[in-house]
């Protein structure tokens, strides 16, 4: 029970997160320098693959844009080098990972196993000791906004709540164990957690949901979008508090859909197998990034730094608080931008935007047989803001030609889809493509990925 939730841990990482929330920006930043130093010093020490990687620099103290990047790809082709225990093998892991009626549960009492999606087209496996999971609760418990005026401030910690988490179910994903070892430290939460597959068709989810009656709903924010549908949000006999949405970008359309359709309040956050509590969203709807604990670098394509307000083509994240299985300016593959200047709710750390998993740009011909690139953020925004479809899948078939897929289960039939057309062929003429040829898919539900997360643009 200890690696699930070990008191005199948390307690010290509470202890931690508070002095930095109380620090001026002189100190945090020598309380931050001394986390890396000590995280880096752990990865030479106790991981083979980060001893390679360092061998060229001597000396105790590794500014961060000395450290080489790494990737998903390098990491796990390299696991039993890359963490820091012996006892913690790549094949061990997968056969215990094959065990479904262990999610939530420690490997060998000491461990949280979990592992990722896999959209980055390489599947990863995490493992998190009880100091790194003492510091990821502290940051929920002290930083994590108080309950929206709809819900109630009365119960600030959701003890009187009936949450419904609406996922990718049934693996060893993170949002999965982190949501079984939540029900696990908090008693009072035994019966009032319940866990839905994202896959479940729309109609027998929504009964479900009708049973349930959840008063907060954590989910994706595809899928908050969709139960938010007028058509769909009409079949629900109730109306949750609150949505929580995190694992894919939110947008200013989808959140505005959710509110109306649904009014409730929306509760984004941003995290990743990698670094569950990232950043979290401040009352005036900014994502402040926990980056006493983890440190963020949007970078460009060639892998400079980018400036305050541009969009990053990847993210580096270093995560201070995992020593057991080290991750120092790992390429997260989100595109990001710092929001520069201070925010309305008061909070020093700095803010972020989140576009998501990188979807892919597709190339298309230009009108003139130059070869135009589409960027996935603008078509997205024109399927939604334009056409009002949220829940897609846009797939480049070649130069000339894309399919779009959409779920059986989405409202308007024939004119949904005279309205895409329309939309994406206006699109395409503004852009100074060559016409585009359309094809129009009803499929089951637009294909997901093992984690049950959308992927909404994909060159083929």
């Amino acid at each position: 029970m200890a690696t699930v939730f070990d008191p005199l841990r948390f307690a010290w990482a509470c202890g931690q997160v508070w002095a930095d929330g109380a620090a001026g920006a002189d100190v945090l930043a020598s309380r931050v320098e001394v986390r890396l130093q000590q995280l880096v010093s752990a990865a030479r020490s106790g991981s083979a693959l980060y001893r390679d990687k360092l061998s060229a620099w001597s000396g105790d103290t590794l500014c961060l844009d000395q450290i080489p990047t790494t990737t998903r790809a390098e990491l796990m082709a390299r696991f039993d080098d890359w963490v820091t225990d012996p006892s913690l093998s790549l094949s061990g892991l997968k056969s215990w990972l094959k065990d479904r009626d262990r999610v939530g549960e420690p490997w060998q009492g000491r461990y949280l196993v979990w592992e990722s999606s896999g959209t980055s087209r390489q599947p990863g496996i995490f493992v998190q000791d009880a100091a790194a999971l003492a510091v990821y609760d502290a940051l929920e418990w002290l930083r994590r906004p108080p309950p929206t005026p709809q819900r109630g401030w009365l119960d600030p910690w959701y003890a009187g709540d009936r949450l419904a988490f609406v996922g990718a179910i049934g693996g060893h994903f993170a949002s999965e164990v982190m949501m079984r070892r939540l029900a696990r430290v908090s008693p009072w939460l035994s019966g009032r957690v319940h866990h839905l597959s994202i896959l479940t068709p729309l109609n027998r989810l929504l009964v479900q949901l009708n049973r349930l009656r959840p008063t907060v709903i954590v989910t994706y924010p595809s899928m908050a979008t969709l139960l938010a549908e007028p058509a769909t949000a009409a079949l629900l006999n109730f109306r949750p508090s609150e949505i929580w949405t995190g694992g894919e970008g939110l947008s200013r359309a989808m959140r505005q859909r959710i509110v109306d359709s649904l009014g409730c309040s929306v509760r984004n956050h941003y995290g990743a197998s990698e670094f569950l509590p990232i950043a979290w969203e401040c009352l005036s709807g900014h994502l402040h990034v926990n980056a006493d604990w983890v440190l963020l670098e949007p970078v460009d394509a060639s892998g400079r730094p980018c400036q305050p307000g541009d969009m990053s083509a990847t993210t580096l994240l270093t995560n201070l608080a995992n020593r057991v299985q080290p991750l120092i300016r790992y390429d997260l593959g989100d595109q990001t931008r710092t929001v520069p200047g201070a925010c309305d709710c008061g909070s020093p750390l700095p803010r972020i935007e989140v576009l998501g998993r990188r979807d892919e740009p597709i190339c298309m011909e230009g009108r003139h047989g130059q070869v135009v690139t589409l960027l996935p953020l603008a078509l997205t925004t024109v399927l939604e803001e334009e056409a009002g479809v949220f829940d897609f899948q846009l797939v480049r078939l070649n130069a000339r030609s894309v399919c779009l897929r959409l779920p059986l289960s989405a409202q308007g039939g024939e004119a949904l889809a005279l309205r895409c057309r329309h939309v994406l062929q206006r699109f395409w003429e503004h852009q100074g493509l060559a016409p585009l040829v359309l094809s129009i898919d009803r499929v089951q539900h637009a294909p997901r990925s093992g984690a049950g997360k959308a992927r909404r643009v994909v060159s083929a």
